[in-house]
C-alpha cells in the first residue's frame, strides 16, 4: 500500500475547512504569533512613549512601522518563526528575536532591551491568547450565533399562529404553536448570548512570579501596577492584578461554560427539529443534485441537523475540558495549559461547524400546516384539560356540584381516541353554567393554544 501525501488529521482542517476556516485566522499557531507580535510590539511603543529609561517616543511614521509588522504578519514570518523556534526551542523567545531583527531593519537599534522587557513568556501569551479568543468570538462565532437567531426568531414570527399537537412525553398533549416554540430557543439563546458577549477578557503584566520583582529592580520609583494595567487596558483587556506567572484563566473557563451551555441547547434545537422533521411537521426541501440515501431515492436525509448534533457534542466535550482543566496550575505554574489552550480553536471550530449546519437546514424546511392541523383533528380528547378545568371553576363558583371532575374526565379520555361528536355530546349534559358550556362548545383542538400566538412577543 502506498503512503498518501501529507493529510489533515483533523475533519475541522479537511472536509469542513471552507465552514471554519475564520476561526484559524485567530486561533491557529500563526494567528497566535501574530497576536504575540501585537503584543511586543505595543510594550515597545508604550515604553517608548512614557519615557522610561530615558527613551525618546517614537516618530509616528516609526510607530506606524512598528504596528506594520503586525499588520503584514504573513507566510515569511510564519516561516521565520518556524526557522527560530526551530533553534530556541521556545515559542515567545522565537517571536521576541524575530521582533528585534525588524527593528535593526528600522534603524530602532537603541530599543532592542526594551523588547521583552522584563516580561515573562506568560506575559506575552496570556494577553495575546485574550486578544485572539476575544477576536474568534466576538467576530466569527457570535455573528454565526446571530445568523441561526435571525433565522428562528424569522420562523418563529412566521409560525407563532401556526397551532400544533404537543407531544409532551412523547404524547398527544394541549396544542401550542410551532412560532411559540421555536420562540423559546431564540429566548433561552439570547439569554445566554448576553452572558457570553459580557465576558471579562482578563489580563495580567506582571512577571515571572506575579510580584513585579525585576520591574521593581530596574525602576524602584515607577508604579509599575499602575503601568501593567494601562498597558493591559489599551489593548481592549481587562486587568487581573493578582496571578502567579500565569493568568489564573477563570475569565475562559467561564467562557467555555456558557459556549458549551449554548451547544447543548443549540443540541437541543436539533434534535426537536429532526423530530418534527420525522412526524411530518417540517418537509424538507429537495436541493438539487444531492442524495439523501444510496439505495433509497425516495429520502430526503435530515444530515444538517445530525451533524450539528454531533459537532456539538464534539464542541462541548472539548470546551467542558478546557474549563476543567485549565482553572488549575501547579503552585506558580506548571506547562499544562499551554497544550490545552491549543485547542480551543478546536472546541469553537466544532461549535462553529454545527452552527453552519443549523442556518442551512433551517433554511431547508418548511411547515406543513394542513398536516398539524389534520394532527389535532386526530386528538380531541386533549381538550379534556380544559373541560374538567372549567368544571372546576363553575364548581368554586356555584355554578356546578359535579365531585371530581378530574376522574370524570380521566374516565372519557384516558387512553381512548373519541372525536368531536362525544365531547359535544358530554359537554351537552354537564351541570354547569351556559357561558361555560358556550364556550366548551366552541373549542377546538386547533383553538385551544392559550396564548401561545401572543407569547411570541416577549421575544421583543
Amino acid at each position: 500500500m502506498t503512503t498518501l501525501p501529507p493529510q489533515p488529521l483533523s475533519p475541522l482542517d479537511g472536509r469542513y475547512r471552507a465552514a471554519v476556516t475564520e476561526l484559524g485566522d485567530h486561533l491557529s499557531e500563526a494567528g497566535l504569533n501574530r497576536a504575540r507580535v501585537h503584543v511586543e510590539v505595543e510594550w515597545l511603543i508604550y515604553l517608548t512613549g512614557h519615557r522610561m529609561f530615558g527613551a525618546e517616543p517614537l516618530s509616528d511614521a516609526k510607530i506606524a512601522s512598528l504596528r506594520g509588522l503586525v499588520t503584514d504578519f504573513g507566510q515569511p514570518e510564519i516561516d521565520e518563526l518556524a526557522t527560530l523556534e526551530a533553534t530556541t526551542r521556545h515559542d515567545v523567545k522565537a517571536v521576541e528575536y524575530l521582533v528585534r531583527s525588524r527593528l535593526h531593519a528600522l534603524g530602532l537599534d537603541a530599543i532592542a532591551e526594551l523588547t521583552h522587557f522584563a516580561a515573562t513568556s506568560e506575559d506575552i501569551n496570556n494577553l495575546s491568547y485574550a486578544l485572539t479568543v476575544k477576536a474568534a468570538v466576538t467576530a466569527v462565532w457570535l455573528p454565526k450565533l446571530d445568523a441561526v437567531l435571525a433565522v428562528l426568531r424569522e420562523m418563529a414570527e412566521k409560525h407563532r399562529a401556526d397551532a400544533m399537537l404537543a407531544r409532551t412525553h412523547g404524547q398527544p398533549a394541549t396544542p401550542t404553536t410551532m412560532g411559540k416554540e421555536l420562540a423559546v430557543f431564540v429566548y433561552r439563546l439570547q439569554r445566554i448570548r448576553s452572558q457570553i458577549e459580557g465576558t471579562e477578557y482578563l489580563g495580567k503584566f506582571s512577571g515571572a512570579t506575579g510580584t513585579f520583582a525585576a520591574h521593581l529592580a530596574a525602576d524602584p520609583s515607577a508604579d509599575w501596577p499602575a503601568i501593567s494595567r494601562e498597558f493591559v487596558e489599551s489593548l481592549g483587556l481587562d486587568w487581573n492584578p493578582l496571578t502567579t506567572q500565569i493568568e489564573s484563566h477563570d475569565w475562559q473557563a467561564e467562557l467555555y461554560a456558557r459556549v458549551s451551555h449554548a451547544n447543548r441547547v443549540l443540541h437541543n434545537l436539533a434534535t426537536d427539529v429532526w423530530t418534527y422533521i420525522s412526524l411530518g411537521y417540517f418537509r424538507q426541501i429537495p436541493q438539487a443534485g444531492a442524495t439523501g440515501s444510496s439505495t433509497m431515492p425516495h429520502k430526503i436525509n435530515p444530515i444538517r441537523f445530525e451533524n450539528a448534533e454531533a459537532n456539538l457534542e464534539l464542541s462541548s466535550a472539548v470546551l467542558d475540558s478546557l474549563a476543567a482543566t485549565l482553572v488549575t496550575s501547579r503552585l506558580q505554574r506548571d506547562l499544562t495549559d499551554s497544550t490545552t489552550q491549543r485547542n480551543i480553536g478546536v472546541g469553537l471550530g466544532h461549535s462553529l461547524l454545527a452552527l453552519d449546519n443549523l442556518q442551512r437546514g433551517l433554511g431547508e424546511i418548511d411547515l406543513d400546516a394542513g398536516l398539524l392541523a389534520s394532527d389535532l383533528d386526530a386528538n380531541w380528547e386533549i381538550l379534556g384539560e380544559a373541560i374538567q378545568t372549567v368544571i372546576r371553576a363553575e364548581v368554586t363558583a356555584g355554578r356546578s356540584s359535579i365531585e371530581d371532575p378530574y376522574a370524570m374526565l380521566k374516565e372519557l379520555t384516558r387512553g381512548k381516541r373519541i372525536g368531536a361528536g362525544d365531547l359535544a355530546r358530554f359537554v351537552e349534559a354537564l351541570d354547569i353554567g351556559e357561558d361555560a358550556r358556550a364556550r366548551l362548545l366552541a373549542l377546538t383542538p386547533a383553538g385551544y393554544a392559550g396564548l401561545a400566538d401572543a407569547l411570541v412577543n416577549y421575544l421583543d
